[in-house]
């Protein structure tokens, strides 16, 4: 295996010095570090500040901003009410899934009778696959269901919506996953993707749309609920954090309301607490509730490695909404022994594929890795393809050829099966598999940097039983006859496409010493919190420092047994104090702790747990010193680094005018105004102001897409006037009237044909005539029925929406990423 060395990489971005005084506002004692983080991550306006540091000061979205269809899912829910039929929540088994049906659980049970009224089913990960299935519904419906609440799931299984539907099954979406093309026939759908993206509601989890859904249903009818809507915010604060959203708008103060929330129950004296499965979880992975870290590092791996390990979660519902604190017991222990478990197969299949990474894979000549061993558990590996994909800058598919595990393959995540005996309705179903063949092999992929995973895999669906994913994460099986083929042609694929491959990269964000580690940096840099998608937990660069009384040792359950699970504790030194600082490295032996000078990344943390109560970093990353070559720059303290990046401003959503009167006419600047719809475009500009030596501005705005049928409309629309008038187009007027690049203008033409249009091109301009005339064509459905024709239609509409999703991640990604890439332009052109 040649992996290269990971590339460690500082923003330069300086706050101006009003900005520093505006942030020490809310916290007298800062030094600047709080202000230049913010500044770095986009919140450069004084009016930002008060709602994005004190949730008092923000003003959140009624949950009615969703429009009619929030009206018609609450008419909808008091009619069942007024009629006593029965409701069924349908959840999914992640953490987010989890506590949306938590959530809806709690809430819907101030309106309906719970286990006579309300239900809630959970599909089995091993079994059953994500979003609704008809088995299931079947056993709703003999039940006598008559309403089905979704959350987290559900927008696009229209099949199953249909099939509900015919069995006099009413189906009320909570989702915040991708739209279908068109609304879904059910009676309200609830997806805050329908709002634009610069929405305080666009990134909702499933859990907070959930909330939202009882949030409105209490000011629906509020004299029925009896315990306040507040009572639910600390499942929403752990769901939000657990499924790695956005935390902006919305987001951001649910989670920081709910964060307050669940350490004030935690503080409870054990027999007051409202949650006592959540102190009970809390107190096994040893934190206290107070610290989004508590989530991301303690509750939500382990909620999620309950369906990992056994596929069905359904339980953990009970263990997050039950008061019976025997019951919450033991289900708090089968939760603990399910994450325990997940560690040891995580880590056992973790050196496995390391292993075969050295032995079997040459990753100078490797463009995608694909691995698959007979006895790989497939609830891991999800995660191990995401270490690796990270550690070696590749896309990662791992496969196990395991036999004997189900097969309904339609998610992210890959299925096996081994159902856990459940409680009530959610848990009561026999497993809903079909068994496949030995000769099929299944896994899961994760890619890395721009690499569009999902894209590349479905180019080779002819070599696949089944696939399911988006661009970052997939999930497949394939026969194993064809996985040599496969490998070969993926990797050609990626090749032929000519995407860099990502540079494993580490990204710091600060600069700083020793000296400034401890209590006041802690608080500063807790401003930001909470921290996750888009606000990462700050990563603190320490240059020239050494390390001492390195030790390691096994950690403990909560019985005090011995763990497989390694963590080196050690003190931190360098020549800016006397005083070393506590640390730990989580699996790391001290063996790998450098012996001499090093620079290392570390997150700055409070154990706050019983008797340990100190400020300690936890390592993220460790280098010999002179295997660096960053030097500090003069300026505001924080120091920066040398920038590894040409300048880039980031203008977009902004008007148009302001970027013209600034940057037209500015022989320094070059401007973007056109949204990208991948890296290579984007690297084009970037490559062209690092040999101009000028800034980048980056000016598109936020796409408005239209669904894939109005564009073909419009393009019908189109291809008749110019027949009619006999005028010509340019490729950029066409390209710029649909909203679609000059790539997806061949598949329009090509269906075009079908309906008796010829388009020719002479002199950069399009010319477009009937072969056929169009009324003709149409009405004895000459072209319309042929079987072709739809074919390149779907094609043409596939590359519509995939289009639209591209533009959409580059309206909205962040602009330390857009650095990062510069920054690899620059060190590929230096090397």
């Amino acid at each position: 295996m040649n992996a290269s060395q990971p590339q460690w990489i500082v923003p330069t971005e300086q706050p101006p010095e009003w900005f520093v005084q505006a942030v020490r506002e809310y916290a007298p004692s800062a030094r600047g570090f709080a202000a230049q983080l913010l500044w770095q991550r986009g919140i450069q306006a004084r009016e930002e500040l008060p709602g994005y540091l004190n949730p008092r000061s923000y003003q959140p979205a009624s949950p009615f901003e969703f429009g009619q269809e929030m009206h018609l899912a609450v008419e909808r829910l008091q009619i069942a009410r007024d009629r006593q039929e029965k409701v069924a929540i349908w959840g999914d088994f992640d953490a987010d899934g989890i506590t949306s049906t938590a959530v809806l659980w709690d809430g819907l049970g101030q309106f309906f009778c719970q286990y006579t009224q309300l239900s809630y089913y959970i599909p089995n990960r091993l079994t059953e696959s994500h979003g609704l299935n008809c088995p299931g519904i079947d056993l709703l419906a003999r039940d006598n269901c008559k309403l089905i609440v979704t959350c987290d799931t559900g927008s696009t299984n229209i099949a199953e919506i249909l099939y509900a539907k015919s069995l006099g099954i009413d189906v009320i979406v909570t989702d915040h996953h991708t739209l279908p093309a068109e609304r879904p026939p059910v009676t309200a759908i609830i997806n805050p993707r329908y709002s634009p993206s610069e929405h305080q509601l666009f990134h909702l989890s499933g859990v907070a749309v959930a909330y939202k859904l009882i949030e409105a249903l209490y000011q629906f009818l509020p004299n029925v609920p009896q315990q306040p809507l507040e009572d639910l915010l600390d499942l929403v604060a752990i769901g939000l954090i657990s499924d790695l959203v956005q935390l902006s708008g919305d987001c951001r103060y649910l989670a920081q309301l709910g964060i307050e929330r669940m350490q004030q129950d935690y503080k409870q004296l054990v027999q007051q607490r409202r949650r006592p499965g959540v102190g009970r979880l809390l107190e096994m992975c040893q934190k206290s509730g107070d610290r989004p870290t508590d989530i991301s590092f303690g509750l939500g791996p382990r909620i999620n490695a309950v369906s990992r390990i056994q596929g069905d979660a359904s339980f953990c519902v009970q263990l997050l909404t039950s008061g019976d604190r025997n019951l919450v017991e033991r289900l708090a222990q089968e939760t603990e022994l399910a994450n325990t478990r997940r560690k040891s197969l995580q880590k056992e299949v973790s050196q496995q594929v390391t292993q075969k990474l050295k032995s079997e894979i040459d990753l100078s000549t490797t463009s995608v890795i694909v691995l698959v061993d007979s006895q790989w558990s497939p609830g891991v590996l999800g995660l191990v393809a995401g270490q690796i994909a990270q550690e070696t800058g590749r896309p990662t598919i791992l496969l196990s050829t395991e036999s004997g595990v189900g097969s309904r393959e339609s998610g992210v995540e890959e299925k096996g099966a081994d159902p856990a005996e459940g409680v009530i309705l959610a848990t009561s179903h026999q497993p809903l598999a079909t068994l496949p063949t030995p000769a099929l092999a299944r896994g899961s992929a994760r890619s890395v940097g721009n690499i569009d995973l999902y894209q590349l895999v479905k180019d080779q669906a002819h070599l696949l039983h089944r696939f399911g994913g988006h661009p970052f994460a997939a999930g497949l099986s394939i026969p194993v006859e064809n996985i040599p083929l496969f490998t070969a042609a993926i990797n050609q694929k990626l090749r032929q496409q000519g995407s860099a491959l990502a540079v494993p990269s580490v990204q710091a964000d600060l600069v700083v010493t020793v000296a400034d580690l401890g209590r006041d940096l802690f608080l500063e840099l807790k401003l930001l919190e909470p921290c996750g998608m888009g606000n990462p937990v700050p990563k603190l660069l320490i240059q020239n420092c050494w390390f001492e009384n390195a030790w390691h040792r096994n950690q403990q359950d909560w019985r005090g047994n011995k763990v497989q699970y390694i963590k080196t504790d050690f003190n931190l030194r360098d020549d800016s104090t006397k005083t070393s600082f506590p640390g730990v490295w989580w699996g790391h032996y001290k063996d790998e702790i450098p012996t001499g000078r090093c620079d290392c990344i570390v997150e700055l943390d409070y154990n706050s747990f019983k008797n340990k109560q100190r400020y300690e970093v936890r390592l993220i990353a460790v280098r010999t010193s002179d295997s660096l070559s960053l030097t500090p720059h003069s300026g505001l303290r924080p120091a920066s680094l040398t920038p590894l990046a040409p300048q880039i401003l980031d203008c977009r959503g902004m008007a148009i005018a302001p970027v013209d009167d600034t940057f037209t006419g500015d022989p320094s600047s070059l401007v973007v105004r056109t949204c990208p719809t991948c890296w290579d475009e984007l690297r084009v500009w970037m490559r062209r102001s690092q040999f101009e030596n000028k800034s980048l501005v980056l000016a598109w705005t936020a796409p408005q897409p239209v669904s894939p049928q109005q564009v073909w409309q419009q393009l019908v629309g189109i291809a008749k006037y110019l027949c009619r008038t006999g005028q010509t187009v340019t490729r950029v007027q066409l390209s710029q009237k649909l909203g679609v690049s000059d790539r997806l203008l061949g598949l329009g033409f090509t269906a075009l044909s079908y309906l008796g249009f010829y388009v020719s091109f002479q002199d950069r301009y399009f010319q477009i005539s009937q072969e056929v005339p169009w009324h003709i064509a149409t009405s004895t459905n000459l072209y319309a029925t042929d079987a072709a024709y739809l074919q390149a239609i779907d094609k043409f509409a596939q590359a519509v929406r995939e289009e639209q999703f591209q533009r959409q991640y580059f309206s909205t990604v962040p602009l330390s990423t857009i650095q990062a890439h510069a920054a690899q332009i620059r060190v590929r052109s230096e090397e």
